[in-house]
């Protein structure tokens, strides 16, 4: 139980807040930073906490596509589906993604590293097709690059991603 673990956290989190509610999000991000992802009973918990019906923290909870209702892979790759990146290939990057990873939009690798995710505008409107994998942007993807970001992510683990995202140099010299 979160109140259990994380109640100094939780009470700092209540203290910034006059209104209760305003808590909501950070307290549903404590949740997900414990398990990976914000079960139905960390929502039941949240919404005894706030004074909220649990749909009301469920309504919340499947608004943002950073919240995850569900687990995922040690690497969650999140493709922008927005109208800018699906004019320069999302598309195409999405299926080379569940081509190389065995795995369709929605699904995690039976390994436990992956998920592929579409989610919507990423705000790289003008670098697409890009990803974000974690908490780093992937962006004017090839599927060189790509291979290349699933080969160090495969052999690295989770190593790969502390430096911060590692962005392919361009040919010719271009810049990123």
């Amino acid at each position: 139980m979160l109140q259990e673990k994380h109640r100094t956290e939780i009470d700092e989190i209540l203290s910034r807040y006059p209104v209760k509610r305003s808590a909501l999000l950070p307290l549903l991000y404590l949740a997900q930073r414990e398990a990976g992802y914000i079960s139905e009973e960390a929502m039941r918990e949240i919404a005894g906490l706030l004074r909220l019906t649990p749909p009301q923290v469920y309504e919340t909870a499947t608004f943002y596509t950073m919240l995850n209702l569900k687990p995922v892979g040690k690497f969650h790759l999140q493709v922008c589906k927005s109208l800018m990146c699906a004019l320069v290939g999302s598309d195409t990057l999405i299926g080379w993604l569940e081509k190389k990873l065995g795995i369709k939009v929605g699904e995690t690798s039976k390994d436990g590293l992956f998920t592929l995710s579409k989610v919507e505008c990423l705000g790289a409107c003008g670098t697409g097709p890009m990803m974000q994998i974690n908490d780093d942007y992937y962006e004017r993807l090839t599927e060189e690059k790509v291979d290349r970001i699933l080969a160090d992510l495969k052999r690295d683990g989770a190593s790969a991603l502390k430096t911060g995202p590692f962005m392919w140099p361009e040919p010719n010299g271009a810049k990123q």
